[in-house]
C-alpha cells in the first residue's frame, strides 16, 4: 500500500511506463501494471479499507437513545451537539447495511439496518400526507425550511426508496415493502410527470409539484433512476419497469449532451436551462444552476449500466456508447493527470472548445464513484488504449495518498492535495454518510475478486 507521499513520483513512474508497455504490448486489464500494482494487490487493499476503515461509521453513528443515526461527527469522530437527521443520510445508511449485511452476514449489520428503518417508518413517514419529510430533529421532529415550510423532495424521498429496496431485498420483510410501495405510489401519484414524463423534484408537503423555475434536474434524475433499478430488481413489478425504463431514457437520451456530460436544469418539458449564451458575469452568478459536474458524469455512466442489467439491457449498443462518452469526457477535461482525482466544478463557455475548471476541489463521492466506474470500464474496454486500469490503480492511490484518514478513520470530505485543511474538516454531516464509498469499494471488491476466479 502506498502511505508515504514521496512515493507518488515512482508510483506515477510505474504507471506511465506500464501504460506505455500497455499500449505497445497488448497487456490485458488482468495483467500486472507494474512491480506492485495488480488487481490482487488491490483487491487485499480495498478489503482492508472496509475491515480497518469504514467500521469507523459502525456502531457510532447507531442512535440508540432516539433511533436512527446519528449525523455530525468532527474530524477526529467527537460527536457534535447538533444531530439533526435527513432523510438521505438515514436512507443512505440502510441501503449500505443492508449491503454490508448480505456480505458479511455474522457481524451486526442487519441489525443496524434494521433499527434504521424503524426510525424511517415511525418518525420520518408523513402519516397526514405522505411521503418523507426531509429533515427531523434528534428526536424526530419535522424540522421547516429556510421559508418556513415542511417541503418534501424527490431528491429525499428517492433515496428513501432506494434504503427500502435494498433492506427488503435483503430482509424478506414483507411490511418493508409494504412502506416501500406506499412511497412509490406516493411519488407516482404527486412527482411523477404524467405529461412529460419524469419527475418533479421540489414538492410541497401535500405532494404538490413546484413547476415554476427548476423544477427537473439531472441530480434527482440519476437518483430516482437509481432508486427504481433497485427497487425493480428486489420487486419486479410491471408499473415499476414502465417507470425505470423510461426514466432510463430521460437520463440517457435528454439529459446526457452529445459531447458527453449531463445537462443540469430542465423546464416541464424538457427544455434544458443554459446560461451559456450570456455574459460570464451572468453565468458565475448561476453558475449553481449551470455546470458540468464530472463526479456526476462518471457516477451516471455506472448508474445506466446497471439500470441496463437490471432490466435485461447489457449489450445494448447505444447505452454502451454514452456510457463510455461520459467516463472519456470526465476523463478528458475533468481529471488530474498528474496526482490522479476528479475535480469538483466546471464551465463549458460560449465560444470556448475546452471545459474551464471552476473549482479543482476534489470531494469524497466523486473520487468514490469514479474508482468504480473506471473498474467496470477497464473489464468491458481492456484493450482501449485509454488504459481504464491504470487509471483505476492510479485513483485508488489517489484514494489512499490523500483521501483516506489512516489516522482516524473514514475519508476526508476533500482530497488533501487540493484542500489540505480538509484534514480537520468533519467526518460525517447529514450530506456526508459512507453510501458512496461502501458501493464504490464493496463494487470494486466483487468484480476484483470475481476476475480471480
Amino acid at each position: 500500500m502506498v502511505k508515504d507521499h514521496m512515493l507518488k513520483p515512482l508510483a506515477l513512474l510505474i504507471l506511465f511506463t506500464c501504460l506505455i508497455f500497455s499500449i505497445c504490448t497488448g497487456c490485458t486489464a488482468e495483467e500486472k501494471v507494474g512491480p506492485d500494482i495488480s488487481r490482487e494487490t488491490i483487491a487485499a487493499e480495498i478489503h482492508e479499507e472496509l475491515e480497518k476503515k469504514l467500521v469507523a461509521w459502525y456502531p457510532r453513528v447507531i442512535d440508540t437513545e432516539f433511533g436512527g443515526y446519528l449525523s455530525n461527527f468532527s474530524y477526529d469522530w467527537q460527536q457534535s451537539e447538533t444531530q439533526d437527521k435527513m432523510i438521505v443520510t438515514q436512507a443512505r445508511h440502510i441501503w449500505t447495511l443492508s449491503k454490508l449485511a448480505g456480505r458479511y452476514p455474522d457481524r451486526n449489520y442487519a441489525e443496524y439496518a434494521t433499527h434504521g428503518f424503524k426510525f424511517l417508518r415511525d418518525k420520518m413517514w408523513d402519516v397526514e400526507y405522505g411521503g418523507f419529510f426531509q429533515t427531523v430533529t434528534r428526536q424526530g421532529e419535522p424540522v421547516t425550511d429556510q421559508q418556513g415550510e415542511l417541503g418534501k423532495t424527490l431528491y429525499g424521498n428517492a433515496f428513501a426508496l432506494y434504503g427500502l429496496a435494498a433492506y427488503y431485498a435483503y430482509s424478506g420483510d414483507s411490511e418493508v415493502l409494504d412502506l416501500a410501495k406506499k412511497l412509490f405510489n406516493w411519488l407516482d401519484v404527486h412527482s411523477h410527470d404524467k405529461v412529460y414524463g419524469g419527475y418533479f423534484q421540489p414538492l410541497t408537503r401535500d405532494g404538490t409539484p413546484e413547476t415554476a423555475g427548476y423544477s427537473k434536474d439531472y441530480n434527482s434524475g440519476i437518483h430516482i433512476l437509481e432508486a427504481l433499478t433497485e427497487f425493480y430488481e428486489a420487486w419486479p413489478d410491471e408499473v415499476v419497469r414502465e417507470r425505470l425504463e423510461e426514466m432510463f431514457y430521460i437520463v440517457r437520451d435528454i439529459m446526457v449532451d452529445g459531447e458527453g456530460y449531463l445537462k443540469l436544469y430542465f423546464s416541464e418539458d424538457w427544455d434544458h436551462r443554459s446560461h451559456r449564451d450570456s455574459t460570464e458575469a451572468v453565468i458565475n452568478e448561476g453558475i449553481w444552476y449551470d455546470h458540468v459536474t464530472p463526479g456526476h458524469d462518471i457516477e451516471t455512466a455506472f448508474l445506466l449500466l446497471e439500470a441496463a442489467h437490471v432490466l435485461g439491457w447489457d449489450n445494448d449498443d447505444s447505452t454502451h456508447e454514452i456510457t463510455k462518452k461520459l467516463t472519456d469526457h470526465t476523463l478528458r477535461t475533468g481529471w488530474d493527470r498528474v496526482t490522479g482525482g476528479f475535480y469538483n466544478i466546471g464551465y463549458y463557455f460560449y465560444g470556448a472548445d475546452d471545459l474551464k475548471i471552476l473549482d479543482d476541489s476534489k470531494n469524497w463521492w466523486a473520487q468514490a464513484e469514479g474508482l468504480n466506474t473506471l473498474l467496470i470500464m477497464a473489464d468491458l474496454y481492456p484493450d482501449d488504449p485509454i488504459g481504464y486500469f491504470e487509471k483505476f490503480a492510479m485513483q485508488w492511490d489517489y484514494i489512499q495518498t490523500y483521501l483516506s484518514d489512516h489516522e482516524h478513520g473514514g475519508w476526508y470530505n476533500y482530497g488533501l492535495d487540493k484542500t489540505p485543511d480538509s484534514v480537520t474538516s468533519m467526518k460525517s454531516h447529514i450530506w456526508k454518510g459512507n453510501y458512496h464509498t461502501v458501493r464504490s469499494l464493496l463494487g470494486s471488491l466483487e468484480r476484483l475478486e470475481a476476475a480471480r476466479m
